[in-house]
């Protein structure tokens, strides 16, 4: 990794002072940067100095530390108050030595200045780890720093918040508590995208958090992601932090971890993943940090979760680890901020006090028992802590436990969380219960954001929960975009209708525009683009990238897009998109107005848009919506849903192969084959059982029409996605060997079919089989089978049952005589017969002509030759042209020429033509026979063709012709030697012949035939014949001499010729021949398995050819091509509709089919899970995860239990004893009203006073309590803190010697002098100790009085909802019931008239004497002191539906603007705990259920 620190580049080396710069290793300077940039890579290290300037600029700009700028002498010489040396201070903070002036103030002697230390920090060692840092002040706003996680460090917005506190001392960790820690951690944080937020120092609970992050980083691949742990520390607490200073940043500083010599100070876990160091100017204080990591906390709680504009922010949980009183105050004001609470049991010291007492009633929670857990588990320390501070401690504790909703104890004993990141969710999802409304939609998006469905399952999703498809419309959508199939699922089976989900097309639209970034997205941007360009402007989404202004996604391009994918054959699955009442438009003239012819035709598309509608299936297109962006997971939970599921695994197969042809990345393309191949392996699994199941309808379900696919079949989808091995099936192939035969069975042998095409007359005799025959021996077997049952048992249930049937059964009635015939002629079997006997005759015919009958008139069978031939020519133009499937002609052209035999007839076709010019030319007469004779080569090779319908030899066809390509390739290969070979043998001999006939011969032709034994005779001198050859080659009929001596022998080297030739047939005749052999074997040892396949797919066009073709075959074929032409093109008739390939079926018999085959699907589906759950490796994985529970289980049993018993124990004699006394105290009460038995009267014990006394006075706890938010430790609006009053010294009559409360009287200030201590002692708060003395914020001493007004009417005349009135509370911020303070009960409060009007408040002034006192007493309010408090009469206002006073009130909240609101009394509303209270007992008045 490349270094670089930033500094100036303008200018020399020696114009920078090298004193600016320390001299650090860890630092590359100016001088260095010369050499650097004479290294590779000189494009990225300027880019990566560009990037680091920017960086460096911002932080200068919005960060900032702080420094001391006044030196005042502290314990030492040369130490500042501040804690710095004298030497870290500048010179104008250090003053004269007489200076007299003020003393150092932390608040007026530290100023902030830009910040110097930022950058990457690497802490060497194994793994090279790096991280980012930032010095900065503790005034930094939260919100700067929140923008520098996420904008430039990179970081993505978190779903969660753990904050980590505890002991910040190294503690123990017993081993199996630290596993699940450690465990539960990173597993939290990895599945719900947490950012981990700590201390950031190498000790205590941060060091093991940073363990927890190395162990998942060193387990993990770099794909699964980053775990983000933030280290929040204090810079002047950091050990070697000189290294991480340097005005331009470090990229990176190189950091030190010196334990044993840090001292009093801490070095940085070299496991967490960024810094923030809080800086306050001073060096040695530990805890600068607190405040500042509080505010960023609570600023991240206030985003939204996953940046979307929803109520729900992101969590943030406070998890709690062994600590001491800090980390108590921690927890205290963090449960007071709302945020839930994780303490792990077992880590120590406060954590095992909390956990302790959780559980337990307030009342149980003393002095005493906090003395006794504090002596317990903090041993020695113990001993240092005042008694105050206990009580402070023991007040505290008891608040924590009485929020029961926001503390969670873990506890390795215990099995109900399980590991530590459930409990840390469970606890999210617990602190949000306590919001009554909309609770749960709370819980379930957190739950979706984290991607936690066990949680949902267990937490949200329960057994008592009933759901609405509608309410759950929104969490599907987040798990669709969110790519969280399991969530999906989970929604599905708890009651999402995916047809209401997708009862409009908005959603659907919504969520292509949510697509991700991929091929297909990529492909739509592309036909939006071109269709703007073009002129056509859609309506619909706007995509997120790629389109330009006022381009837009509409279903139309979707549809496009998908229709190129299929096939332009099928019809659009879309209805066009042209009206503004499904999408937005984004171009300005696009309203422009209408003619009234095109407003009906609008109106028309969308009467025809919304039936289209109906009948989509919603699944389905959710399932398309996760092919196309190759989502496996999505697209399998759907297609599970989809009505006509062969056809959609069909559909997903081709266009998932045409993606993946079309798609530039390799892998991906690769990703999108695997599918495609496993969808059509579904297709495959569903057909097989439909067939096994019923043929019959097996067979109709893939010609069927799907208007889901674009009306097309199951069978064209196959052919379409290239799907061999599902055409290749057994029901497929009996369909086409169905269709082969026509109306003739499939049982009938050949011989007897070839017997009947020559003597027809014998079909009347039974000799051949027709299909009605069967079917109406087959209908009668049965109807005889049905009767003979009856006959035995007496049932007419079996023929009930069938009389639906009856009406069909009597249609089929046998054939007539001209049908069989006709039936007979027209099957695609005896249509290809006859064409064999046709082209046998024309090949006859041709080759008689060519050898016998060829002259220069043409004879009268050569006329004949061309009239065939001309049949032939316009059968290829029909095929050419026939388009049933509608193709379109540029894709039946590209089809047509694909194909090898119609590749041979054109060629054969236009050879033909070729010599039938020459030869009606005389002087061409010759070659135009010559080419007439080639081209009845290529006419014998078109009979090949026939025996593709053979099952033996079809097979064999397709391995000649791969063997072909191999003989193209070897042929290449050989050629090399050949020429080479023959090139220097032509050398050697022949010296400069000019004849190129010859020196191709010599050259090409002589080495060839070498390679089959035909040696040459001219490179021995012992075969040399001087005759046989021309000295000067004159002679065109001989070759020309070699090179000859004196005495006319040949002068080439013998030996060498000899040599060159036995290399050449070694090479040649052994090596290449050999490997052609073996490329010949190889290839059809590998063919062979796959021929059979390939021949049942190609027999597919060979089997609709002939089903397609006229039934005469040529010559006479062209009378019926003659009648095809006048039919289509003179009197315009339509064609023929075929049904065999394309069948369209009523709605009724399509709709039972569809229910079929979603039967066979789930049976299929069922025997795979079966399969797969009975697979080896399953059982292994079910063996080895059993053995993991049973091995958790005898651990936990390992563990010592003595102190969850005991807790036990202290419960149960809890419980008794509070018995005992509840008896003690019923009895004194009947006794006092003369029921109790004499002998129970006589026998009175000492203790019955005391005992009864306690036991109301539990009672009475137990009931409501004492007062809880009089005693809150922050007084409200003030800088003042209670004393600590816990629970057992709330009354007066209890003695409490150390209670000294803080006075908040605004008259007589701190100091309390004897009168007003008087005055103050005549007024006490019948609730009991407050904490705090005087009048506070109350108007005055005693009892001040509240008046709240339930004003209630009846919402409809059935008098079935009661509604209450509601006003904006300014000073809180939310709604609450009208009210305020009063001096007496029988008027309205006057701070009332502001807010409901003063005639309204007049006219339920004058009711107040008429309204029902539902309470009147004391109020636990906050602002209650010793001396002053809170009393509230609550009154109830019902008005009538008829009275005057209703109708105005309704009018004032019409107008009001949300200020007054009529809302129905129900436990969900949100209220404060007292007038909700108030509500509940309004509610009881009015016999209504709260």
């Amino acid at each position: 990794m490349l270094s670089l620190s930033f500094v100036q580049l303008k200018g020399s080396s020696e114009d920078c002072p090298k004193d600016m710069l320390p001299k650090s290793e860890n630092k590359v300077h100016p001088q260095d940067l010369t050499q650097q940039f004479t290294k590779p890579g000189l494009n990225r290290v300027v880019s990566r100095f560009k990037k680091h300037c920017a960086f460096g600029s911002w932080i200068r700009e919005n960060i900032r530390k702080k420094e001391c700028c006044f030196f005042e002498k502290g314990v030492r010489e040369d130490v500042c108050k501040c804690g710095y040396f004298k030497t870290d201070h500048v010179d104008e903070a250090i003053k004269p030595e007489d200076f007299t002036g003020e003393s150092w103030d932390k608040h007026r002697h530290v100023h902030e200045v830009p910040t110097d230390a930022f950058g990457d920090i690497s802490f060497g060692g194994s793994g090279q780890k790096t991280g980012k840092y930032v010095r900065a002040s503790t005034d930094t706003s939260p919100e700067v720093l929140y923008r520098l996680l996420t904008e430039q460090w990179k970081l993505s917005p978190p779903n969660l918040l753990i904050s980590v506190t505890g002991g910040a001392k190294n503690f123990y960790l017993k081993a199996r508590l630290k596993n699940m820690f450690h465990r539960g951690l990173i597993k939290v944080a990895q599945t719900t995208g947490a950012w981990i937020i700590t201390g950031g120092t190498h000790t205590g609970v941060m060091k093991h958090v940073g363990q927890a992050v190395r162990d998942y980083a060193l387990s993990s691949s770099s794909s699964q992601g980053q775990i983000v742990a933030i280290g929040v520390a204090t810079w002047g607490a950091i050990h070697n932090r000189d290294t991480l200073v340097h005005s331009e940043g470090c990229f990176p500083a190189h950091y030190l971890m010196d334990i044993n010599g840090q001292g009093r100070l801490s070095c940085l876990d070299n496991n967490h993943t960024h810094f923030l160091l809080v800086d306050d100017g001073t060096h040695g204080h530990y805890g600068v940090e607190i405040e500042l990591r509080s505010r960023l906390e609570k600023c991240i709680s206030r985003k939204h979760l996953g940046n979307r504009e929803s109520g729900v922010t992101i969590p943030v949980v406070c998890v709690v680890l062994d600590g001491g009183p800090g980390t108590l105050t921690t927890i205290y004001n963090a449960m007071l901020n709302g945020t839930p609470c994780v303490v792990l049991e077992g880590s120590g010291r406060i954590a095992d006090v909390i956990a302790q007492v959780a559980g337990l009633p307030v009342g149980r929670v003393t002095i005493a028992l906090v003395h006794q857990l504090l002596k317990k588990f903090f041993s020695q320390e113990y001993e240092t802590f005042a008694d105050l501070k206990i009580i402070q401690w023991t007040k505290m504790i008891q608040d924590i436990i009485r929020l029961p909703h926001l503390l969670t104890v873990f506890r390795v004993s215990e099995d109900s969380h399980g590991d530590v990141d459930v409990a840390i969710l469970q606890a999210l999802l617990k602190a949000s219960r306590t919001s009554e409304s909309q609770c749960w939609k709370r819980q379930l998006e957190l739950a979706i954001g984290w991607n936690r469905v066990d949680i949902a399952e267990t937490e949200i999703f329960t057994e008592e929960s009933q759901w609405k498809s509608t309410d759950l419309h929104w969490a599907m959508f987040s798990a669709l975009v969110g790519n969280k199939p399991e969530f999906v699922s989970l929604l599905l089976e708890n009651g999402v209708s995916l047809r209401d989900f997708l009862h409009d097309q908005e959603t659907l639209s919504e969520l292509y525009k949510q697509l991700p970034n991929g091929f297909f997205l990529h492909k739509l941007a592309k036909r939006v683009h071109s269709s703007f360009r073009s002129g056509r402007t859609p309506f619909g989404l706007r995509p997120r990238a790629h389109l330009g202004q006022g381009e837009v996604i509409s279903m139309t391009h979707v549809c496009g897009e998908v229709r190129h994918l299929l096939g332009s054959f099928t019809k659009p699955i879309y209805p066009p998109s042209t009206t503004r009442d499904d999408f937005n438009m984004t171009l300005e003239d696009s309203s422009s107005s209408l003619s009234k012819s095109q407003a009906d035709s609008r109106n028309q598309l969308r009467e025809d848009r919304s039936e289209a509608a109906i009948q989509r299936d919603s699944a389905t297109d959710l399932f398309l919506w996760a092919v196309v962006q190759n989502n496996k997971e999505l697209a399998e939970i759907f297609w599970e849903e989809c009505l006509d599921c062969i056809s959609a695994a069909l559909a997903a197969s081709t266009i998932l192969k045409k993606m993946a042809k079309e798609a530039s990345d390799a892998d991906e393309s690769e990703d999108m084959q695997d599918l495609a191949n496993h969808y059509e392996k579904q297709a495959i699994g569903v057909f097989s059982r439909c067939h096994s199941d019923d043929e019959e309808r097996a067979q109709k379900l893939l010609v069927r029409v799907s208007p889901l696919w674009g009306s097309t079949t199951c069978l064209r989808l196959a052919l379409e996605a290239n799907n061999k091995s599902f055409v290749a099936q057994s029901g497929v192939q009996a369909l086409l060997t169905q269709i082969w035969c026509g109306e003739l069975s499939v049982i009938n042998p050949v011989w007897r079919l070839l017997v009947c095409m020559v003597f027809f007359p014998l079909i009347y005799t039974g000799f051949l089989v027709f299909r009605r025959d069967e079917t109406i021996q087959r209908e009668t077997e049965k109807r005889e089978e049905i009767k003979t049952v009856q006959s035995l048992t007496g049932s007419t249930l079996k023929t009930n049952s069938r009389a639906h049937d009856s009406p069909n059964l009597r249609h089929l009635k046998p054939l007539s005589s001209w049908s069989r015939l006709v039936y007979l002629y027209s099957a695609p079997q005896v249509k290809f017969y006859w064409n064999i006997v046709s082209y046998f005759a024309f090949l006859f015919l041709f080759a008689v002509v060519l050898m016998i009958d060829f002259q220069t008139t043409p004879s009268a069978g050569e006329v004949l030759l061309y009239i065939w031939l001309i049949s032939l020519v316009c059968e290829e133009v029909r095929q050419l042209f026939h388009d049933p499937d509608g193709f379109g002609f540029r894709k039946k052209s590209r089809m047509y020429i694909e194909d090898l035999w119609n590749i041979l007839d054109v060629l054969s076709i236009v050879l033909f033509i070729i010599g039938l010019g020459f030869r009606l030319t005389s002087q061409l007469f010759y070659p135009g026979k010559i080419i007439l004779c080639i081209d009845f080569v290529v006419f014998c090779l078109r009979l090949m063709a026939i025996f593709t319908i053979s099952r033996t030899l079809g097979p064999k066809i397709i391995i000649v012709r791969r063997m072909m390509m191999d003989m193209f390739f070897f042929m290449f290969l050989l050629s090399i030697w050949v020429v080479a070979y023959g090139v220097a043998k032509q050398g050697i001999l022949i010296h400069n012949d000019n004849r190129l006939d010859w020196i191709l011969r010599g050259a090409v032709y002589e080495p060839y035939l070498i390679i089959f034994g035909d040696f040459p005779k001219n490179i021995d001198n012992t075969e040399f014949d001087i005759n046989s050859c021309t000295m000067n080659g004159s002679d065109p009929l001989k070759p020309k001499c070699p090179v000859l001596n004196e005495d006319q022998t040949p002068a080439f080297p013998e030996g060498l010729t000899i040599l060159m030739l036995c290399i050449y047939l070694l090479f040649a005749n052994i090596l290449l021949l050999n490997l052609l052999i073996a490329i010949f074997n190889f290839t059809f040892e590998e063919v062979q398995d796959n021929t059979d396949r390939i021949w049942k797919f190609q027999r597919y066009e060979l089997i609709k050819e002939y089903h397609s073709r006229p039934a005469a075959p040529p010559p006479f074929i062209i009378f019926s091509h003659l009648y095809l032409f006048i039919r289509h093109m003179v009197l315009c008739r339509p064609p023929v509709l075929c049904r065999e390939f394309k069948n369209e079926l009523p709605q009724v018999e399509e709709e039972e089919l569809l229910s079929w085959e979603a039967l066979m699907k789930d049976r299929y589906l069922m025997s795979t899970q079966q399969e797969q759950s009975q697979s080896v490796e399953r059982r292994i994985m079910d063996t080895a995860q059993k053995v993991t529970t049973i091995t958790d289980l005898l651990e936990r049993e390992e563990e010592p239990s003595s102190s969850a018993m005991m807790k036990r124990l202290a419960r149960l004699e809890e419980q008794v004893s509070l018995s005992n006394r509840t008896l003690l105290f019923i009895m004194e009460s009947l006794k006092c009203q003369g029921l109790v038995p004499k002998e129970a009267q006589s026998h009175p014990t000492s203790t019955t006073t005391d005992e009864a006394t306690d036991a109301l006075g539990n009672a009475s706890e137990s009931e409501g309590g004492f007062h809880v938010h009089a005693r809150q430790l922050h007084y409200p609006n003030s800088k003042l803190t209670r004393f600590p009053v816990p629970e057992e010294k709330v009354q007066w009559e209890v003695s409490f010697s150390s209670y000294t409360p803080t006075c908040a009287s605004e008259d007589t200030g701190d100091n309390v002098d004897g009168s007003v201590s008087e005055a103050l002692d005549n007024y006490r708060n019948p609730g009991g100790r407050t904490g705090i003395r005087g009048r506070g914020a109350l108007s005055q001493l005693g009892p001040n009085m509240n008046l709240n007004l339930v004003v209630t009417r009846w919402r409809d005349s059935e008098k079935s909802i009661l509604e209450y009135l509601v006003v904006w509370d300014e000073s809180q911020g939310t709604l609450a019931l009208p009210g305020g303070p009063v001096q007496s009960a029988d008027h309205l409060p006057v701070t009332l008239k502001r807010t409901i009007g003063k005639k309204l408040y007049e006219k339920l002034d004058a009711k107040v004497s008429e309204g029902t006192k539902v309470f009147e007493g004391y109020v636990d309010d906050c602002r209650n002191t010793d001396n002053a408090w809170v009393e509230t009469t609550v009154l109830n206002i019902h008005l009538d539906s008829t009275s005057q006073g209703l109708m105005e009130i309704n009018n004032m909240v019409l107008s009001s603007h949300g200020c007054l609101v009529w809302q129905e009394v129900s436990s969900k509303t949100r209220l404060g705990s007292n007038q909700r209270e108030s509500l509940r007992q309004v509610a009881e008045l009015h016999n209504r259920k709260f």
